[in-house]
């Protein structure tokens, strides 16, 4: 089955780094076999878990590099979409 989700990964090559983050959580939270799951059979609830502990991590890494007055990684991992107009 492949993935409906048409979102790009804001960097080039992100995609496999994002999911080895996603399983590698989904493991942390009891979900052992998360990759070969059929996700859409799951409750959104599981795979709402998986999702915000991935954004808690990434919010957690921008704030400790912040912290650590690494904010060029910070403002250069992720360029700002520009508004329409």
């Amino acid at each position: 089955m492949t993935s409906r989700n048409s979102n790009e990964p804001v960097l080039p090559g992100a995609s496999s780094a994002l999911d080895q983050m996603k399983y590698e959580i989904a493991s942390e939270l009891g979900l052992s076999n998360y990759q070969q799951i059929d996700k859409g059979s799951l409750p959104s609830r599981v795979n709402g878990y998986v999702g915000g502990n991935m954004t808690k991590k990434m919010v957690a890494f921008a704030e400790q590099a912040l912290r650590s007055g690494n904010v060029a990684q910070v403002v250069n991992s992720a360029p700002l979409d520009k508004p329409q107009q």
